[in-house]
Parts: structure tokens; C-alpha cells; sequence
């Protein structure tokens, strides 16, 4: 039992050190995906969604070398299971991406701006927290169920054991599943990683690559961490566990569950249920990650609402990211770059949908504006 608990507690300070780096690597490279949104639809600059994307391509090819090596299993997470919930996919994401656009930046950003001494990231921190936990269990969480939910098609009905891509190429073409696994991998990082370093203004920007890097390999640690590390006999069932965390599923960072966890530890402190684990770890290793940035380069600077409207405009925003990322499963972290990397297709939707969501919003916003001046 004491080796289980040191286990987990391994496995929650870990998350912290990976979650610090992140958040110090994330402010020094302005890594912010609704900031990559905007910066292409407003003046046609894509240098921070490449890094973005980056991001992603280094995760797929440690997530899949670390699979193929045995030393995960993916098909534990909730990514690539067969039930593919299509509208939760995309009406979720597409919340998500008006929700970050309206609150100045998606869940990791949020966490990485109260660390720079951005008081308008701790209303939408609340705000997305409550939001979660009400979509998780509460009021939201019934819509959720009962109206989005069961829009789905169950895979498994047709033989495909996963929604990932070599699970539905292995079904229609017999393939072993191993070995498309790893073609498809290196067929999608390739293309990423291409279309990424084509650009060179972005191979000239060593900060951008620094955040894509660093951000794709803390995923995969993430996944190493919890999938193989963490994952352990216990000794009170004789089963498998994945030891320090909230879900008990393979996982790596996600932005969004992860606050509601972290709001529900600090207002039932005493509940002896409640533990400090991994998701909860990352949270405040983002945060204090980035505030050791901010003071080391002297950026930290404190920032607050310019008028109600500004206000009303991040309790929406946090509300709606709460809301759509716990629908959609996860955020532009949790599904656009941790489940983008195994390559799940309601990851890559999921993704999609937050970025149509934010440019939509980004362009009503402009078109807005335009009409009032």
C-alpha cells in the first residue's frame, strides 16, 4: 500500500515539473492557440500555428514510438474509443473556440496569463472551472447526456475496435494494426512537419520552434508518465491502475476537467476523498511555471477588465470553454494536441471545430466593429 501511494505521488510531482516547463516554455514563446487563430485571420500570419502544429507532430511520433515499443497502450485513453460521438465532437469544440475568443485564450493559455499577473484569467479560470464541473455532473451535464451524448455512432457495432485511423484501416483492409499504426504516424507527422519548417520565417523564429518542440515532448511524457509509470497492479484489487489520477484512464495534459478538480480540491479541502493528484498538479505547475517566467524576464505585470462589457465578455467566454470542452472531451491541449496524437478522428474534429469556432467568432467580432465606427 505505502509503494502505491509513493507511486502516486511519483506521478503527481512529475506532472508539476512537466507542467512548470510548459508553462515557463509557453509564455517565453507566446504559445497561445487562440492567438495562432487570430493572428492568421486578422493579418495572415501563421508562424504560431505552426507551432502549434509542431506541437502536434512531435506528439504523434513520441505517443506512437512509445506505443509501438509496448511501453503504452493508448487505446486506454478515452480518445480512440469506438463510441464516436460526432455532435458532442463538433458542437463542443466549436463552444470551445468562441468560449477562448471571447476569454482571451483556451484553458492553458488562461493558466499561463494568471501566472504574467492577468486578473482577467482568474474570472475565467472560475468561471470555466464551475462551468465543467456543472457539464461534468451538474445542470449542463443533463443537456449534455441527454441531448448530444446519445448523437453517436457506435463503431464497435461494425467491428472497428477504435475511432483512431489504423483501427478503421486494420477492419477495412486487414493490415496489421501495429504496423499501420506506425505508417499512418509517419505519414501525418511528415506532412505536418513539412508544411511546418516549408515556411522560412518560421525556421528563423528559434522561440517558435523551441514552443513546439518542448510543448509535443512534454505531451509525450505525459503519456509515458501515466501510461507506463503510473501504471501499476494494485494491490487492493489485483487489477491494473493508473495510480495518481483523477480518471484512472491513460492520459496526458488536458486544460479543462483538470480546473474543475482543482476548484472542487479548493472548496472541500477537508473531504478526505479529494487528493492532490497529476491533474490537479498540472494546473498550478502551469501557473507557477509561468509566473517564474514572467519575474525572471521582468514581463509579470498586473492586468485587469477595462469596462463591464470586457467583463461579461470572459464570464461568457470561460463559461462556454467549460461547457464545450468537457462536451467535446477535452480542449486545444487536451484534444488538439494529446488526443490529436493518437490520432483518434474525434480528436481531429474536435481540433477543427475550435478552430472554426474561433475564426467565426473573430471575424462577427471585426464585422461588428466595423459597424459601430
Amino acid at each position: 500500500m505505502e509503494s502505491t501511494a509513493h507511486l502516486g505521488a511519483l506521478v503527481t510531482w512529475c506532472g508539476f515539473v512537466l507542467a512548470f516547463i510548459f508553462g515557463a516554455v509557453g509564455m517565453k514563446a507566446n504559445f497561445c492557440t487562440m492567438g495562432a487563430v487570430s493572428d492568421i485571420v486578422n493579418i495572415g500570419d501563421w508562424g504560431r500555428m505552426r507551432m502549434w502544429l509542431l506541437a502536434i507532430a512531435v506528439a504523434i511520433i513520441g505517443a506512437h514510438i512509445l506505443e509501438y515499443a509496448g511501453l503504452i497502450d493508448l487505446s486506454k485513453s478515452i480518445y480512440p474509443r469506438p463510441d464516436f460521438i460526432w455532435l458532442s465532437y463538433i458542437v463542443g469544440g466549436f463552444l470551445f473556440g468562441v468560449g477562448m475568443t471571447l476569454g482571451s485564450g483556451c484553458g492553458s493559455r488562461t493558466l499561463m496569463r494568471i501566472g504574467g499577473g492577468n486578473m482577467k484569467s482568474v474570472i475565467v479560470f472560475v468561471f470555466l472551472a464551475i462551468s465543467a464541473y456543472m457539464t461534468l455532473r451538474g445542470l449542463f451535464g443533463l443537456w449534455r447526456v441527454e441531448f448530444l451524448q446519445p448523437v453517436a455512432v457506435n463503431l464497435s457495432a461494425y467491428g472497428f475496435a477504435g475511432q483512431d485511423i489504423a483501427s478503421l484501416l486494420t477492419r477495412m483492409t486487414g493490415v496489421a494494426k501495429p504496423l499501420l499504426d506506425i505508417i499512418i504516424a509517419s505519414i501525418f507527422a511528415a506532412a505536418l512537419l513539412i508544411f511546418v519548417f516549408a515556411s522560412r520565417d518560421f525556421r528563423s523564429h528559434g522561440e517558435y520552434i523551441l514552443g513546439g518542440v518542448v510543448i509535443g515532448l512534454v505531451v509525450v511524457a505525459g503519456w509515458y508518465l501515466i501510461a507506463h509509470i503510473g501504471y501499476q497492479d494494485n494491490p487492493d484489487t489485483l487489477e491494473k491502475t493508473f495510480f495518481g489520477t483523477q480518471t484512472n484512464v491513460a492520459e496526458s495534459f488536458s486544460f479543462v476537467a483538470p480546473l474543475a478538480y482543482t476548484l472542487q480540491l479548493l472548496m472541500l479541502w477537508t473531504d478526505s476523498s479529494l487528493h492532490f493528484n497529476f491533474d490537479i498538479a498540472i494546473v498550478v505547475g502551469m501557473i507557477a511555471g509561468a509566473f517564474a517566467y514572467a519575474v525572471f524576464s521582468r514581463t509579470f505585470r498586473w492586468e485587469s477588465f477595462a469596462d463591464v462589457k470586457d467583463l461579461g465578455a470572459h464570464m461568457l467566454g470561460g463559461t462556454l470553454m467549460g461547457f464545450g470542452g468537457v462536451t467535446a472531451l477535452g480542449c486545444t491541449i487536451g484534444q488538439g494536441i494529446t488526443g490529436f496524437s493518437t490520432l483518434a478522428v474525434g480528436s481531429i474534429l474536435t481540433f477543427l471545430s475550435i478552430i472554426a469556432g474561433a475564426a467565426l467568432t473573430m471575424k462577427y467580432q471585426y464585422w461588428r466593429l466595423m459597424r459601430e465606427a
